[in-house]
């Protein structure tokens, strides 16, 4: 054998090698993308639904709030009939004392219930919680749509640099490949603040 065909073949061999190597680091980046599709996906679901449900709490907040301002009026109008009216029958006193007793009992209830956790106190508390949750969502969003590009990318390039053997593709595929996986491992965690993605 020539010395010309033994080194053909160690080429050959080293360029399988490289191929087979740079064919793992693609199915890694293809499981990774997968991943943060994923996540991708659920972080913009999870903005969507959490915005509905503080928007729905909000508005029986709302609606739970003017309850309670018609129930403070109607007691401000029979504590003021108490009040200016001395001539008021026994028993007619003792019937207005009763509503308005009534009146400031449901005010309580409308303004904090700890039991079914629909009072005016729990549902401002619930419906703050759930927009901190919807911000955290659209937070963690755009990590996951700038590392698909960067993954998809990187896929492109390795790929590319298996037909051309050209080492600058691959280094290029490398480096796009470490950023997609920080931004998904980012848009998962949110362990850092990107200037410009967030």
């Amino acid at each position: 054998m020539a010395w010309d065909e033994l080194g053909r073949m160690a080429e050959e061999d080293n360029n399988r090698d490289r191929e087979r190597w740079i064919g793992v680091w693609i199915g890694a980046l293809a499981v990774i993308l997968a991943i943060c599709s994923m996540g991708g996906s659920n972080a913009g679901k999870d903005a969507t639904l959490k915005n509905i449900e503080a928007a729905n709490t909000w508005a029986f907040f709302q609606s739970k709030n003017l309850r309670r301002q018609a129930i403070r009026l109607q007691a401000d109008e029979l504590q003021l009939q108490l009040d200016t009216n001395s001539a008021m029958p026994p028993e007619t006193r003792t019937a207005i004392q009763g509503k308005l007793t009534e009146y400031r009992d449901l005010d309580k209830q409308l303004t904090s219930n700890k039991q079914n956790n629909e009072g005016l106190d729990e549902l401002w508390a619930k419906a703050k919680a759930l927009e901190v949750d919807r911000d955290t969502a659209m937070e963690k969003d755009p990590y996951f749509d700038y590392a698909e590009a960067a993954l998809q990318i990187a896929i492109v390039l390795a790929s590319i640099s298996i037909i051309t053997g050209g080492a600058w593709m691959l280094f290029g595929s490398i480096g796009l490949g470490v950023l997609g996986i920080f931004l998904t491992v980012n848009g998962y965690t949110l362990l850092a603040s990107v200037p410009g993605i967030g």
